[in-house]
């Protein structure tokens, strides 16, 4: 009889583990997705529209580099963009760190 209740006493918790361990697992699923959905997902759609941006990049395009330098595109190159910053003066930049110029762009559709 002792047995019995001691056998019975375990299938129920082991029944109640596989409860709790199923439970745990979507949980985790869950706030996978949803941390898909509001954080990698936007982010990764962002980098491919900066990425599109810069590949559509040319000559005489007005840039800021992310050091916060302001200039012109003279000339295209295949990884680099050399940039005129004033009369006389360019420089080499990475095209990872060259951002269109938005204040330009917006005084250009007000026109």
């Amino acid at each position: 009889m002792l047995d019995l209740i001691f056998l019975q006493a375990a299938e129920g918790a082991a029944q109640q583990g596989q409860g709790n361990s199923w439970s745990f697992w979507l949980m985790m699923i869950l706030i996978f997705v949803v941390f898909y959905f509001f954080m990698i997902r936007p982010q990764t759609q962002k980098q491919k529209k900066l990425q599109k941006e810069r590949e559509a990049m040319k000559k005489g395009d007005k840039v800021v580099t992310a050091g916060g330098i302001y200039g012109e595109i003279k000339e295209v190159q295949d990884h680099t963009f050399i940039i005129t910053i004033a009369k006389d003066v360019t420089i080499k930049v990475s095209k990872d760190s060259v951002f269109a110029d938005v204040a330009d762009a917006q005084t250009e559709e007000k026109k």
